[in-house]
């Protein structure tokens, strides 16, 4: 069934046609309402009761939530035309923004992905880290709401409350996350609360224990890297009662069952992490703000609990052994493509993609109310987490149509990864993105408007469908002449493999190792041989090579050629001196040859010498024969008969 637009003007602070956008979009308009959220809520309530309504306003979603859930409606669709849109200096030409709004609508009606989640269960065990003067306070408050272990260092006075458990010692470590704590505690002393007077039992190492909370009041190093992504540890300045006030009331929350996102899905069989105990790619092991992705033998594992799902990881994975799951990224694909799309269909021009995560979403808001508003051309996306958005999506938009991409980091963006993107994503297609410096709406609306020059349209957009890798080839060749050799950044997942003829002996060490196939052999002949669209550049080869003949070309080969094998590197082969059949590599045989023939115990006489000269049969064969063989044993004994026992017993 076709959807219908609820229209709102929003008290006549921003244009609308619905004519024009039902010709746009081709799904038919409600007239245009100018406060559905208070005077004409029966108009709201009836356009909730209508299949298939977008109501087009997102300040008031919870206000339409709420009345369809009290009225028994469906759940409608929002989207957010006014401040996105609507709220523009450039919205009062006419017909500028039907374009941009087409676009969002279409973007609208995908729908979202239900994220995969796991439930994580907190009993509200709670340990309170810090000195007796903060700590005993915040248990306190705590106490009713919370099971409480307070942990002290510099007190002998111990409390005298059984509204909690209090003990002393100094924390080893912390390892887990919410629902989930593992602690160490060295000297640790217990309370004996018997008798007239408490006192401290005797310090011992290496108590453990598990709780579901850390309140850390102490003031120190935080126990965590990226302490602020960590949940279930909640860290504040103990010299701050706001701070103080504001982290008790957030531990009195974390109690009951919880869904924690799985943000990333990992394909173990694809990682180029390690073989044979050869370190190679470590991309994702180096920018982990969180310390969630550890090495598991020839792949990397990654803790859910402890994953805060920034998406730097899938970004850099140059395998797609980890790509984002939250929402999947074949999604967020789809979503670049139908914006621009819809923009263009509408009869839009020079479209250019504006990337947000949810603190650019309400610095947009911002802009709308209190500035200019965003450009007409310019149009929004929003992500869970921006460092999701890598090279492969730049080119992608660019390649669907849009002429550039701006992206407004957040506090939780992992600025060297999302540059190295953007520098990656240049180097294939100049002026392909750029990062947004704004802190405040003002700043941010003059980054927006100010002139630039931007890069040529896409000749014929394009939607590349497939995997990071095979995207970034498809866009890169609708925006590069083919046959093109792109030099890349230092670091980067495509390039090619540089062999030293004169080093290699083409042991192909690197080809059993190689975790994509892109090195390969022949069975036939002594050849190494290289797909360079299959290389990783992960570094495994270069590794394990014993004589450090290989080296690596970061580059993008948009040529037909890199989609083929081609030889690295081949030398004649050697015919087996006793059958004739091909074996191994002439120059290596001959120089063995030359080292151990008749200086050598085992190849001290001629005939033991000839054996290095022969295929794998023939030496065999020739070992069994030799004159004092190893093979051979002594003489085995003649098989008794009947007749030897009869004869036997005759002659007795």
């Amino acid at each position: 069934m076709t959807k219908r637009l609820i229209l709102c003007d929003c008290s006549g602070s921003q244009p609308l046609d619905p004519e024009a956008l039902t010709d746009a979009t081709g799904l038919p308009c409600s007239k245009v309402h100018s406060a559905l959220c208070t005077r004409e809520t029966e108009a709201a309530v009836a356009a909730l009761h209508e299949p298939d309504t977008i109501i087009c306003c997102g300040q008031e979603t919870r206000l339409f939530a709420e009345l369809a859930e009290e009225t028994g409606a469906g759940s409608p669709l929002f989207l957010d035309l006014r401040d996105r849109a609507g709220w523009s200096t450039e919205a009062e030409k006419p017909g500028a923004v039907i374009p941009k709004m087409s676009a969002l609508i279409a973007e609208a009606q995908m729908g979202g992905t239900q994220a995969k989640t796991l439930d994580v269960i907190s009993e509200g065990l709670c340990l309170i880290l810090g000195a007796a003067d903060v700590v005993l306070p915040a248990a306190a408050k705590l106490q009713d709401i919370l099971g409480v272990t307070v942990l002290l260092s510099d007190t002998e006075e111990p409390p005298m409350s059984r509204g909690f458990d209090a003990i002393r010692g100094q924390l080893r470590s912390a390892r887990g996350a919410l629902g989930g704590f593992r602690i160490t505690v060295d000297a640790l002393q217990s309370l004996d609360v018997t008798g007239r007077n408490w006192t401290w039992s005797p310090p011992r190492d290496g108590g453990q224990s598990e709780c579901d909370i850390i309140l850390d009041l102490s003031g120190g190093h935080p126990l965590f890297p990226a302490p602020e992504k960590r949940e279930g540890y909640l860290r504040a300045d103990p010299k701050s009662p706001t701070a103080v006030a504001d982290a008790i009331l957030a531990a009195s929350q974390l109690v009951g069952t919880f869904e924690k996102p799985l943000y990333v899905k990992t394909e173990p069989l694809l990682c180029a992490h390690s073989r044979a105990r050869q370190t190679g790619c470590t991309r994702c092991l180096d920018v982990c703000p969180t310390g969630a992705i550890l090495p598991d033998g020839d792949s990397v594992s990654i803790d859910p609990m402890i994953c805060a799902g920034c998406g730097a990881c899938a970004s850099l994975c140059p395998s797609g052994a980890i790509t984002y799951d939250a929402p999947p990224a074949e999604s967020l694909f789809r979503r670049i493509q139908t914006l621009a799309k819809a923009y263009l269909d509408a009869g839009g021009t020079e479209p250019r993609l504006l990337v947000v995560d949810a603190h650019g979403a309400e610095m947009i808001r911002l802009a709308a109310r209190f500035e200019r508003g965003l450009p007409a051309a310019m149009i929004p996306l929003e992500v869970e987490a921006l460092n999701t958005f890598g090279h492969a999506e730049i080119l992608a938009a660019r390649a669907a149509g849009f002429l550039d991409v701006s992206l407004l980091p957040g506090p939780s963006t992992d600025m060297e990864v999302q540059m190295r993107e953007i520098a990656l994503a240049d180097a294939i297609a100049p002026g392909a993105a750029r990062m947004l410096q704004a802190s405040e709406p003002e700043a941010f609306c003059d980054e927006l408007y100010a002139e630039r020059t931007l890069p040529a349209p896409v000749e014929t957009p394009q939607r590349p469908m497939g995997t990071r890798r095979q995207i970034t080839r498809q866009a890169a060749l609708a925006l590069t002449p083919a046959d093109t050799q792109l030099p890349l950044p230092e670091g980067a997942p495509y390039g090619a493999v540089l062999v030293n003829q004169d080093a290699c002996t083409l042991c192909l060490s690197c080809v059993s190792l190689c975790p994509s196939g892109a090195l390969g052999d022949n069975p036939d002949l002594p050849q190494l041989r290289f797909q360079e669209d299959a290389c990783l550049q992960c570094g495994l080869c270069a590794n394990v090579c014993p004589e450090d003949a290989i080296t690596y070309e970061p580059r993008l080969n948009l040529a037909a050629s890199a989609l083929d094998q081609v030889v690295l590197h081949e030398e004649e082969p050697f015919a087996c001196i006793e059958c004739g059949s091909l074996f191994g590599v002439k120059s290596t045989v001959e120089k063995i040859t030359e080292k151990l023939a008749g200086k050598h115990s085992m190849f001290g006489n001629p005939e033991a010498a000839k054996m290095i000269q022969m295929c794998d049969d023939c030496r065999v064969n020739a070992q069994f024969h030799q004159q004092n063989s190893p093979f051979a044993g002594k003489e085995r004994p003649r098989v008794r008969t009947t007749e030897d026992y009869l004869s036997k017993r005759r002659d007795h």
